[in-house]
């Protein structure tokens, strides 16, 4: 198992300056990680810093909270991809999905994949705010989107990524979508336990120390 290529290296805090996130790309191409993760504003900054290696790179849509209209968070996803993203990890509604109004989260997903392509589209559930029903119903809405991914966490809310909502959401996706793990896992135990659950990909600001281990 080559954990580079499971990581997410991912810089979101509001604080993050431009050093901050040029130190963030160069990481990601010394040690070889999938893609770096960004707050959209960065995205033609990050690009520069990438773009003779093969690590991709994601924005991040409607984030932290998910609580924007469609369609913002159709624009901000079309932007970033103009300003070269190659994956967007958006936030779903996540009042509307506690609402009940499946109708809306489904078609927010699906608005988000449209305007975005074939890029990889990420749906995160923020699942510390969600019962196991509700983590069972967003899993299922996403896959009928045509996301790529579903993704447990921003790292903002009470609680990051948990084994056992892992799991929950791999017994639903199956092998129709993937899994991205993120929020709190930190060293490299962790990750393989992740990993070991279902998880295809990880997000993290420690993937240099989890690789270095």
């Amino acid at each position: 198992m080559k954990l580079n290529k499971y990581i997410d290296h991912t810089l979101l805090k509001a604080t993050a300056t431009k050093a901050e996130i040029q130190n963030l790309c160069k990481e990601a191409v010394k040690n070889d990680f999938y893609a770096v993760c960004v707050n959209s504003c960065f995205v033609g900054y990050a690009k520069q810093y990438l773009e003779d290696s093969d690590v991709k790179l994601a924005a991040v849509i409607g984030f932290p909270l998910g609580a924007i209209d469609v369609e913002s968070k159709v624009y901000e996803a079309k932007k970033a991809v103009d300003l070269g993203a190659d994956e967007i990890d958006m936030v779903l509604n996540i009042g509307f999905l506690k609402s009940c109004d499946y109708l809306y989260v489904r078609n927010e997903i699906e608005q988000v994949k449209k305007a975005i392509g074939n890029r990889v589209l990420k749906v995160i559930l923020e699942t510390c705010y969600l019962t196991d029903e509700e983590i069972i119903v967003a899993s299922q809405l996403a896959i009928n989107a045509n996301a790529d991914y579903v993704k447990t966490s921003t790292g903002f809310g009470i609680h990051g990524a948990e084994l056992q909502d892992v799991q929950l959401m791999k017994e639903v996706v199956c092998d129709f979508a993937k899994i991205k793990a993120s929020g709190g896992i930190r060293n490299k135990e962790t990750a393989e336990l992740f990993i070991a659950a279902g998880a295809d990909r990880i997000g993290t600001s420690s993937g240099v120390a989890i690789v270095t281990e």
